[in-house]
């Protein structure tokens, strides 16, 4: 953190506007000291797709229209009505949208924004996107951990955190998850300003919360402000106790810019153009009050019977006072003063525009960031007490039901086909249960777009991080549990290398399994249609695997479906690992069998061949590596997918 004796911001009205702090001169993608964010001219439309698949039409929308700014050290609040403008603004400044879109420029100290300008800055979401099962101080180190540099000793970092949570006040509950909306958005920030990045994006911070802790939250910015840090916010509506804390204000409606400039000066701005303040009225209050309408005297909108319907009327109506608004503006000295300073800026920098595009840098290598990965949604895991818990519970009460039933379904005479329906049951846990699994990236899918955006880690650590912190544990405990339970009650008795060989199949058939669902649910929502096609498909599959249990093999011409058919393989695997050696014709149970009246099948090698299973050694591996080429092919097509989600989403 910064020390005693940091730089104090200059207030707006009194900087010089060539005194220009600059960026590190050695590392072109690195900003050092204070930042100073000037926009020339930026307008963005919105590609939008609509229509049934395959026949999507696409159309723009327009978004921002021409705006044209300037954000110095201190506190830059973004204001305007509920359309949508202000967030757009701070998601562009902030390089939180698809740059295709985008047109204009957008300078850091006078220099084109860096490509990576996402993970040199600091942005908290309106949504927070903390993880609740963590405590305040380990989400704070996470993001500590993987956005300082490997040269920042660990007593740094550790003093940096504590100074982190002193100023926001966190210190007295940083052994407490964040589970109140207070708590998750001080626990954003923190965060964010323990990385100690120049730039602050925050959007609607305020949302949700007591005027208190609004208060509290504007008054830490202030701080960091004071310390040259730019601040940047989006905000709806501001208390006076808040609003007077404010450096610069932007109000923006439609798009459009309606007023830009020192916020103290904002009230003579308009009283100037002839809009009446009351005294007792609060002045954030009045300027929204202007642009919603209130005050559109000015504008004779009103006729005599007038019988257009009411919605469209308020529309037009508003239409007309935004483009009063922004007009009047942009005939204004204090935008002609903005211009003065913004065009010598864009000058300097045309001969060196860079056209690099976006791209996302992170100051930690590979092994850290999985180890954190892994460490930290091990976590998340754990955080789930009562989940597991239900989770063991249910799988204890299925599999002693199904333990008993095939206790009592024993007999000496049909000793093998028992064993293989209990195999055959097993495998429709492993197949059923592992529908679940499809929600492992989904839950998470707005934290992974904002860490991964803002240089926390690359998408291949926290792929396997989540894979190995959290499908291992979740997919391999259940199995193991269940399949103990079920084998231990129905009275099956095997030997060590049988369980161990059985305990391997069941761990890849619920991996090979689990990868189905991850793939078709990693780059969607979490919406039914998924979840439906992978439990029509596992139901088929099971269907085909019990014909073939029960006649020997498919019909010709439906033979190539074992081929694309997970449990099958598992199936298959676990007759060949419990039955291979196997007899069950013992001499103290001679006369019973000698009792039967069908035909009984006394080896496991004789009901292998029956069933036309392989009984080499490549006849049990076959299956294990198909089982592991479904699975890398499945979580290969997951990893693209959260790759192209990064593209499709800007957090």
């Amino acid at each position: 953190m910064s020390s005693n004796d940091d730089p104090v911001a200059i207030p707006m009205i009194e900087r010089n506007p060539s005194d220009l702090p600059g960026m590190d001169t050695g590392d072109p993608d690195t900003l050092t000291g204070e930042a100073v964010l000037s926009f020339h001219n930026i307008s963005y439309r919105e590609t939008v797709q609509s229509g049934f698949p395959f026949r999507k039409k696409t159309y723009e929308i327009g978004r921002l229209y021409n705006i044209n700014g300037i954000m110095r050290p201190g506190l830059n609040a973004i204001m305007g009505p509920e359309d949508g403008s202000r967030s757009w603004l701070l998601d562009v400044l902030a390089a939180r949208k698809d740059p295709r879109g985008l047109s204009g420029d957008i300078l850091i100290n006078g220099k084109p924004r860096p490509a990576n300008f996402k993970c040199i800055s600091g942005y908290v979401p309106q949504k927070d996107v903390v993880m609740y099962t963590v405590t305040v101080r380990e989400n704070i180190e996470f993001s500590a951990a993987l956005r300082l540099p490997m040269t920042v000793m660990r007593d740094e970092r550790k003093r940096r955190i504590d100074e982190v949570l002193e100023l926001l006040h966190l210190d007295k509950v940083a052994n407490v998850k964040p589970r109140s909306k207070e708590l998750r958005k001080r626990t954003s920030i923190a965060m964010e300003l323990v990385a100690e990045h120049p730039i602050l994006f925050l959007d609607d911070p305020t949302t949700g919360l007591d005027l208190s802790t609004m208060t509290d939250i504007i008054s830490v910015l202030r701080r960091m402000s004071m310390r040259g840090r730019t601040i940047i916010f989006s905000i709806n509506q501001a208390q006076y106790s808040i609003f007077r804390f404010f450096d610069s204000l932007t109000l923006v409606a439609s798009g459009k810019v309606m007023y830009h400039g020192p916020a103290q000066e904002a009230l003579e701005y308009f009283t100037s153009a002839g809009y009446e303040y009351d005294s007792h009225n609060n002045p954030a209050d009045f300027f929204l009050d202007i642009i919603n309408g209130g005050f559109s005297a000015l504008l004779d909108t009103e006729e005599e019977g007038h019988d257009a319907d009411k919605y469209t009327e308020l529309s037009e109506r508003q239409h007309q006072v935004t483009e009063k608004l922004a007009n009047m503006y942009a005939q204004s000295s204090l935008y002609r003063e903005t211009r003065t300073e913004l065009d010598p800026l864009l000058g300097e920098q045309r001969t060196g525009r860079s056209s690099a595009v976006e791209e996302i840098t992170c100051v930690t290598p590979f092994w850290h960031q999985l180890r954190w990965n892994i460490f930290h949604l091990l976590k998340n895991y754990c955080g789930f007490p009562d989940v597991t818990r239900n989770q063991a519970i249910i799988t204890i009460i299925l599999a002693v039901l199904v333990g008993i039933a095939f206790c009592f379904l024993r007999n000496d005479c049909t000793e093998v086909q028992t064993r293989a329906g209990l195999l055959f049951v097993v495998t429709i846990f492993q197949t059923i249960t592992s529908v679940s699994a499809g929600e492992l990236f989904v839950i998470d899918e707005d934290r992974f777009l904002h860490e991964h955006t803002s240089g926390y880690y690359r998408v291949s650590p926290y792929f396997l991080g989540k894979l190995l912190a959290e499908l291992v544990p979740r997919r391999l405990l259940p199995s193991i549990l269940f399949t103990v339970i079920v084998f231990s009650i129905a009275g099956v008795n095997t030997d060590v290398k049988s369980i161990l060989a059985m305990s391997f199949t069941i761990m890849m058939l619920a991996y090979s399994a689990s990868s189905l669902p991850l793939c078709f649910k990693a780059g969607e929502n979490a919406v039914a249609v998924p979840t439906l096609v992978v439990t029509i498909y596992f139901v088929l599959m099971l269907f085909f695997s019990v014909l073939s249990l029960y006649s020997g093999s498919l019909a010709p011409g439906l033979s190539w479906i074992q081929y694309f058919n997970i449990p099958h393989y598992g199936f298959i695997a676990l007759q060949h690992s419990e039955f291979l050696g196997q007899n069950f014709c013992t001499e103290h149970n001679t006369a019973e069998v000698s009792r039967c009246q069908n035909y009984v099948i006394c080896t496991g090698e004789e009901f292998l061949m029956i069933q036309g299973i392989d009984r080499s050694s490549w006849g049990f591996w076959k299956n294990h590596v198909a089982l592991a080429c479904i699975m890398i092919i499945f979580l290969s097509i997951t990893y693209v997918q959260l790759l192209a989600l990064k593209k499709k989403r800007h957090f």
